[in-house]
């Protein structure tokens, strides 16, 4: 598995408001989705099982694709504001169990100037404050490499002030076998009804990628804030989270005894992996570089399904 949530204690949980809360576990997961660019996460989360009921995005060409392929979803161009436009809709807007997004990536890009928290384009405390306010049982954010060396503290200690436990890693497209690396950091936050946080990490709790390289990896508590804000500070370490060989299949994807993928990477007939049919060769590009791998997105989202009926059968 690429990532693996740890057991979650649950013995403390006295309150008939938290036991609702957990209830709500195990069914149907609504997904809020910030900063949502074409697509690419919901389309993995949904995948997984998930249901998008909602997508706040700004640029006018990645609107149009999302109109295309979610017509029927609710949609918003501003993640300050998106809290206000949420709550407007009333009874008419589901529960939010998890709130997904990748906010701008340019600030801590090794592309860029890596200003980080100084530059305008700094997006995490909108997102932040979205989390806040709405108080979903997940969050999931998703942002490149950079963002360990400058930016993760603050997003660590700021999910561990609101009241979530973090496990975060980094994760590359070649890990579900596409023919390409693409490392991008994915942050798994769980909100906390007991304040203990998790157990601490075992040695061996990784294993090896290839090339010998370790994942990079790691957990924070919603106790453990001074921690969470040094988090950056560590050295980081390069990864791989490719298997070597071929990934075994699932079973709805099998089409014969071998156990190897039928249509994971299938396009459809004569359409090509870029955005078919739509004007703006720019657009498009900057689109799909932008674009989480939604076979990722898919992943991470069956994992995070997983954790939760285990925490509703514990």
């Amino acid at each position: 598995m690429v990532l693996r949530l740890p057991r979650r204690r649950v013995g403390c949980v006295r309150s008939g408001r938290l036991r609702r809360r957990h209830s709500r576990g195990g069914g149907r997961v609504n997904v809020l989705s910030l900063f949502s660019g074409i697509g690419g996460l919901e389309l993995g989360l949904e995948r997984a099982g998930m249901t998008v009921v909602g997508q706040v995005e700004l640029d006018p060409f990645c609107r149009a694709v999302l109109t295309k392929h979610w017509p029927e979803v609710p949609r918003h161009d501003d993640v300050r504001t998106a809290v206000a436009w949420w709550r407007d809709g009333g009874d008419t807007r589901p529960t939010v169990d998890l709130i997904a997004g990748g906010f701008p990536c340019q600030p801590v890009s090794q592309a860029g100037r890596r200003l980080a928290q100084d530059d305008e384009r700094w997006l995490w405390p909108a997102m932040a404050d979205v989390i806040r306010e709405l108080r979903p049982r997940y969050a999931l954010m998703e942002n490149v490499p950079g963002l360990l060396i400058r930016g993760m503290g603050d997003v660590l200690s700021e999910l561990a002030e609101i009241g979530y436990d973090t496990e975060w890693r980094c994760v590359s497209a070649a890990s579900v076998g596409a023919p390409h690396l693409r490392e991008r950091v994915f942050i798994i936050a769980v909100a906390d009804p007991c304040g203990d946080g998790w157990e601490p990490r075992r040695p061996g709790d990784t294993k090896e990628g290839p090339r010998g390289r370790e994942p990079r990896r790691g957990r924070v508590g919603s106790h453990d804030v001074a921690n969470a804000a040094g988090a950056e500070r560590r050295e980081p370490q390069l990864q791989g989270m490719a298997t070597p060989g071929r990934r075994t299949a699932e079973p709805r994807e099998r089409d014969s005894g071998e156990g190897t993928l039928s249509n994971w990477w299938a396009t459809e007939p004569d359409v090509g992996r870029v955005a078919n049919g739509i004007p703006g060769r720019v657009d498009r590009l900057r689109a799909i570089g932008n674009a989480v791998v939604p076979q990722v997105a898919e992943r991470v989202g069956r994992l995070i399904l997983a954790a939760d009926r285990k925490q509703v059968g514990a």
